[in-house]
């Protein structure tokens, strides 16, 4: 075989043909021959794979158009480029060769330096479409490696992020990746529901969970003596620990201002921080909003937020079992949480006790 030379696969039941055709390609190309569809079909699966078929339309058994119906349906041999060799001079047959996806046809008898040129075309296009197919592949690899990377940075940005609000009040621990998978879990859990269905799509509940570590940002700017304060807090610094939600919002909106393109998740970040303190009778804060004015991302992280806190040790309480977490939100229902995401939380109860266990601050 030469080296670097294309493969031609030559089909024609006729045997001079076969010879003149040869002896006009061997020069440059290695040449495969095969006297019948059948046989065609199966050199044309085998090694060496052509780079080109050159294809008699009238054959006995299996004529050249079922030939290359056969090929075009394989996905193994559907990219090899066929040239249709033929005395008939009808149009119509040439159109049905070139809708069954001929690239070209040869006529008969064989003009050398025709037919030269015409395969000298078909293989420089079919190394064209290779060299631009495999740069789309490297092109492709290179933009899912870099979409990779920039979704780890970012992974890893927002959990510094978290973990520098929670560095603060370093008794939470892991406080952020316990409430990021039950925000997950609960999302998931009201996907299907006709009120929540339009909104939670997969994509939307990938973002809940990737901004959910962020709810606490704003803690960055409670001073120690009232965040880390072991006892109950006057009125004065009540004040002062609630605006810990704006002052999240207020960051991640400036931080948006900084960049050209608006990221989804971002926005779902400022609504969970700003809003996840806000309860469902409007009684929360900072903006008193009521029912479903609470954007459903900050409605599934007060619920979240609220668990935790409940069976987690604080410097100014102890922790709280699980069955009595339970029924303190399942008593919030209507009240502090939204009742439908209560009683997602209630169904699946075993498995945010699960996602407890799973990231204790123990582990």
């Amino acid at each position: 075989m030469k080296t670097g030379a294309s493969t031609i696969l030559l089909i024609d039941d006729v045997a001079e043909n076969l010879e003149i055709l040869s002896e006009l390609l061997s020069a440059e190309h290695q040449v495969l021959a095969a006297t019948s569809g059948l046989e065609g079909l199966r050199v044309a699966n085998g090694q060496p794979k052509p780079d080109l078929i050159l294809l008699d339309i009238m054959m006995p058994s299996m004529d050249g158009y079922a030939v290359l119906a056969a090929l075009r349906g394989d996905p193994a041999t559907r990219d090899i480029p066929v040239i249709f060799l033929t005395a008939l001079a009808d149009s119509v047959a040439e159109e049905h060769g070139l809708f069954l996806g001929a690239a070209d046809y040869i006529a008969k008898p064989i003009n050398a330096a025709v037919a030269l040129a015409r395969v000298r075309v078909q293989l420089e296009a079919k190394q064209a479409r290779e060299w631009m197919s495999n740069q789309n592949a490297v092109l492709e690899a290179e933009v899912a490696r870099r979409m990779a990377e920039n979704d780890l940075t970012q992974k890893v940005s927002i959990r510094a992020l978290a973990h520098l609000a929670e560095a603060r009040d370093p008794e939470t621990g892991n406080h952020i990746l316990r409430t990021q998978e039950y925000v997950r879990r609960m999302a998931v859990g009201l996907r299907h529901h006709p009120r929540f269905a339009a909104t939670l799509s997969d994509q939307y509940i990938e973002l809940l969970a990737r901004s959910a570590p962020l709810h606490d940002i704003g803690k960055v700017g409670i001073p120690d003596h009232i965040l880390l304060k072991p006892g109950k807090l006057t009125s004065e610094e009540w004040s002062i620990m609630r605006t810990h939600a704006k002052l999240g919002s207020d960051a991640i909106e400036k931080a948006e201002l900084d960049i050209e393109t608006p990221l989804p998740f971002l926005s779902a970040a400022k609504e969970i921080a700003h809003w996840h303190h806000e309860k469902w009778d409007g009684s929360g804060y900072p903006d008193g909003l009521m029912g479903d004015q609470i954007p459903i991302s900050a409605r599934l992280m007060a619920m979240a937020d609220v668990f935790d806190a409940l069976i987690s040790v604080r410097v100014y309480k102890s922790a709280m079992s699980h069955d009595e977490a339970r029924a303190i939100i399942a008593e919030g229902r209507g009240k502090h949480f939204d009742p439908d995401v209560t009683d997602a939380f209630l169904d699946g109860f075993s498995d945010f006790v699960s996602i407890a266990a799973q990231y204790s601050d123990a582990v």
